[in-house]
This record gives C-alpha cells, structure tokens and sequence, in this order.
C-alpha cells in the first residue's frame, strides 16, 4: 500500500455497518482478513477561510491504481495554486464541495484557466439562477426587460436554466436550440391536425343539419376540444433574439467573473433578418384583393396611396401625428411622447428626447429605443405648418376643457391635455385606413413610408439612416434597398406613360400587303 506524503495518503478503508446502521471500524470482525475493505485516499486541505483544517476524503475504489491515480489528480489540482495563498483556499473550497456532491474530480486545465482569470471556481450557481439576477438588475426601458423577462420565462428557464453556470457549454447551448426546431415541428403537426379536425367538425351549409349530422358533429367537436390549442412556432427571428438575450446575460456573468466563456456567441443558428420592406404596386393590390395574401409582412404604400391616407385623415385630430410619421419617420412612441419643448417651428426642426411605450397595457415615458434615435431632425415647411395648425386646434381644446385640462406638454395628447395611450393611436390609424379603402399597412410601417418619400424627394440610403435614425448604415440597408429600387421601377414605369406617342404599330414580318 502507498505511504502517506503531504498531509495523506491511500488507505484501506472497512465500510461495513453494525445493526445500529453505523460503521464499526476497528470492530470489524472481517478488519484482518487480506482483501477487505476498499482503498480510501485522504488528503489534507490548505486551511479555511477562518484557518480551521480541512481534509478531502473518498473511498469506493475498486483497485489501488485508481484510489492513487485520484489522490493524485487532487494534488495536482492543489499544486496549481503555488504559494498564492488565496487561491490556495480557492481550490481547498472547489475541493471540499467536490466532496461534499461526490462529483467527478474537475479537470485540472479548466481550473488553471479559471485560476488566471481570477473567476469563481465552483459556485453552484445555475444558468437559471444567474438569468433571473441578471434580469433583476437590469435597468433597461421597460419594454426591452419585459422581453427579457418572456425570453427567461418561456424559452431559457425550462431549456438551460438547470445547468450549472461554469459548466454550461457550447454543444448545450446548440442541444438547446436545436429543440426549439424539434418543437416547432411537432407545433406545425399539431396545428394542421386542427385545422383539418375543425374542417370535419364544422357544417359549412347555412341550413340547419339534419339529425344524423348533428350525431356526428357533435363527436368531431368532442375531438376537437381534446387537441392541443392552436400555437405560434418560433421562428429564426424570435430564436436569434432569444440567443440575444443569453448572450447577453453570459457576457454580464463575464464582467462579474462567474465564467470566461459565452458558449451562445457560438450557437449556429439561421438567419433571422428582418423581412424586406415591399412596395404596394398595382399588381400587388390586385393579388391581396383577390386571395387576401399580403407579399410582405412589411408592406409599404407608394405616395399616391400615402396621399390618399393623408387626404382621409385631414380632419381627425390626430392628423398632424399621422403627417410627422408618414414624412419624418418617428416611431410611435417618439410621436407619443413629444413635447412641445423639442420643437422648434420657426427653425423647423424636432428633437427626439422621450418616448411613450406600452408596459402590459400601462403607457410608460422612457428615453427613445436607442442613442442613435435620440437626435435632431428638421420638419420641411409643409409639416411645420401642420404643426402649427394643430397647436391652435390644442389651444381651443385647452380653453375648452378649463380646469380639467391636465398640463402634460406633449405635443398630441387627449381632448384634455393628458398622454395620448399609443394602442388608441394605432386604433385611429387602422379606423382611417378602412375608410379610405386602402392596402392594409401598419402604424409601424407608416415609418416605412417616409422613406420612399425621403428617396422620391432625392435622398438616399445615408440621408434615409439618418432622418429615421437607424443605428447602422447596413440596417438601413438591409431594411430599405429592395424597397428603393421597386419605386425606382415604379418610376421609371409611369414616366414611360407621361409622354403621349402617335408612332404606328410595326407591321407583322410576312403580312400581307
């Protein structure tokens, strides 16, 4: 049997237990037979953070060999430290909960690495745990911790939360993902087989049903109400912006020198770039009013059709928010929280300095959605006077409301001075697109709008990041390029038509004379 060095040593170790449950150690009557007992290793530990002793103890071997070649992995790991004394504890403390959960002796490079980056060795922390302080502390607008927050809850929790935080690695990182694919398939399944129940369940005739059709709908609609309720796949976009998200958390866990490595940074994932904004052209009209079907889920109007918008909500109230969207491109929010402040009508120029956003359903002011956002832009003169025309009309709505009126200093505000709720916006927007019979669009993309307005008046994509504030040229880009050159087509096609031609049709090769 080896001999005991540097504070241990293997042993042979009697693990037999008396009627009391205990272990009867030196009473073992099998203690002098040959083979009994399993080798054992103990070894001391540097001393605790108050100095008190500390040993490292296992046993359960079945060979000698391997109770030695553990002893020394154990004094491998603990030569690691040298004579720093704190990470001499550091690895006693690692060492100590090893024994403590019986698990595998850690590998000695990871600790070396985590050593020299100064990093908790073994905190028992959970990716879960980690995400849900994370998020506690974060101090982003609430509408960003609010997607935060359903990222955690209904994604990252149940599928990673319970790996340990310095042990989570890249293949669970993609494992994880890589479900949410599997996940979606059986969504889409479940989905169409409601879909096809609901088409045998339902009677597509305006008569009533006889009495044996009434038997048998009756047994589809049992049928029906025992499947699964329709729901949402997740697609690339969403996936990209949960990954976002644990990025984002493991890059704070970083900073705070709970791990070295963010295993989502290399995450392979499918694109999830925004879908390509497209042009309302005659053809397209034409298709979504016979199917229905819209070709984007960005879809913009050409300026006739913004005209057309405009010319119906001349007389609402909230025209002017409607105009400073369709040619200037704010956001919704911006539009909302605007104070008459940040304008400035003789210099003809708006500043974006606060944003209304929705929390639930509770509206909430906050600073715009990025650094890039908050800037100055000019107004054209047409769009200052429509600003000034709906000052007067809030001024004649202030004497009017008198003592009720709430002083806000917003710029679009309620028939009584307080913040305009964005979704009652939204419900204007789409009540003017109905009755001007227009293809649908959302407020959203009324933004999109300027810039084919923007282009048509000669700017290009720089002019257009810059007046609607994106972050990046390549955003811009990405969002607008196929946009530009349709109107650009659009164009060209109805300047061919501008200029009246009296030239004669080619006669046909081989016709008669």
């Amino acid at each position: 049997m080896p001999t005991s060095r540097r504070g241990g040593g293997v042993s042979k170790r009697c693990e037999c237990r008396g009627a009391d449950g205990k272990l009867l150690g030196t009473a073992c009557p099998q203690l002098a037979k040959k083979n009994h007992g399993s080798p054992y290793i103990r070894q001391e530990l540097p001393p605790g953070e108050h100095g008190h002793r500390r040993t490292f103890r296992r046993t359960g071997y079945a060979k000698v060999t391997d109770a030695q070649n553990d002893l020394d992995r154990v004094r491998a790991l603990l030569g690691l430290a040298g004579d720093d004394e704190t990470a001499q504890r550091k690895v006693g403390d690692l060492l100590q909960a090893v024994q403590k959960t019986r698990a595998p002796l850690p590998d000695a490079a990871e600790v070396r690495r985590k050593l020299g980056a100064g990093v908790v060795l073994d905190s028992g922390l959970t990716v879960g745990d980690w995400l849900d302080e994370w998020v506690d502390g974060k101090k982003t607008r609430a509408s960003t911790t609010k997607g935060y927050r359903s990222h955690i809850r209904v994604h990252l929790g149940p599928g990673v939360g319970a790996y340990l935080l310095d042990k989570f690695t890249v293949s669970q990182a993609q494992e994880f993902f890589d479900s949410i694919d599997d996940a979606n398939e059986v969504i889409a399944a479940e989905n169409q087989a409601r879909r096809e129940q609901q088409a045998r369940a339902t009677w597509g005739k305006r008569s009533r049903p006889p009495a044996y059709e009434r038997e048998r709908l009756a047994v589809e609609r049992a049928k029906l109400a025992a499947m699964p309720p329709y729901r949402d796949i997740t697609g690339p976009a969403t996936k990209q912006r949960i990954r976002a998200t644990l990025r984002t958390a493991l890059n704070a866990a970083i900073r705070r020198q709970l791990i070295t490595f963010n295993p989502a940074s290399w995450v392979e994932l499918e694109s999830g770039k925004r879908p390509k904004a497209v042009l309302w052209t005659d053809r397209h009209v034409e298709h979504w009013r016979e199917t229905g079907e819209k070709p984007s889920a960005v879809m913009v109007w050409t300026p006739p059709q913004i005209g057309a918008f405009l010319d119906a909500a001349e007389d609402h109230r909230l025209y002017a928010f409607f105009h400073l969207i369709a040619f200037r491109g704010l956001r919704r929010g911006e539009g909302v929280g605007t104070g008459w402040a940040h304008v400035d009508l003789d210099a003809e120029t708006i500043t974006i300095a606060k944003a209304i956003t929705v929390d639930g359903w509770t509206p909430v002011e906050g600073d715009p959605k990025t650094e890039e956002a908050a800037a100055t832009i000019a107004l054209g003169p047409a769009t200052a006077q429509v600003l000034r025309e709906h000052k007067a009309r809030q001024d004649a709505e202030r004497t009017a409301a008198g003592e009720k009126w709430a002083e806000t200093g917003k710029v679009f505000t309620t028939e009584l001075g307080e913040w305009l709720h964005p979704e009652k916006v939204s419900d204007a927007f789409r009540a003017i697109c109905r009755g001007a019979d227009l293809p649908p669009i959302n407020l959203r993309d009324l933004r999109h709008c300027a810039a084919t307005l923007i282009h048509a008046g000669g700017g290009d994509i720089y002019t257009i990041k810059e007046v609607l504030r994106h972050s990046t040229i390549k955003l811009a880009s990405d969002t607008y390029t196929s946009l530009l050159a349709e109107v650009d087509q659009e164009i060209a096609r109805k300047a061919e038509g501008v200029v009246p031609r009296a030239r004669k049709p080619k006669e046909t090769e081989g016709a008669a004379p």
